[in-house]
């Protein structure tokens, strides 16, 4: 291979599973480092989502206020003027609506899993069940 002498491994059978046993321990708890690492990023990202939907009900609150507004206009003015009150409300409404919409879909308990975690925990598996085979 590379010319270097190669020295077999002079440990005994109790000390390698000593040996493995501290480095699954040590496996084990990197992966719940890992884990927890990805957890807060998830819950970070529904902090995001959260404001979203705050935003989509401040939207919401300024629709009905347009929405208000036009009805004033209605009784004191002619139709005009009131068509574009309800234009412009319908407007803002539509457009709370879906940020509303798009903050609920990112807080779904799908997105909240921990996916690299759990494929990196299969891969440890895997390597584990070759090393032992």
């Amino acid at each position: 291979m590379d010319g270097s002498p190669h020295t077999p491994d002079a440990r005994t059978l109790p000390e390698l599973v000593q040996a493995l046993t501290g480095d699954l321990a040590n496996l084990v708890r990197k992966e719940s480092e890992l884990v927890r690492a990805e957890v807060t990023e998830k819950f970070s990202a529904t902090g995001k989502a959260l404001g979203e939907v705050a935003a989509g009900g401040v939207l919401l609150l300024a629709a009905l206020l347009v929405l208000l507004q036009a009805l004033v206009i209605a009784l004191s003015k002619v139709m005009d003027p009131v068509w574009a009150s309800l234009l412009v409300g319908v407007s803002v409404a539509a457009a709370g609506y879906m940020l509303i919409k798009a903050g609920v879909k990112m807080m779904k308990p799908t997105n909240l899993t921990p996916d690299r975690s759990a494929r990196q925990l299969s891969k440890d598996v895997q390597l584990v069940k070759e090393q032992v085979t």
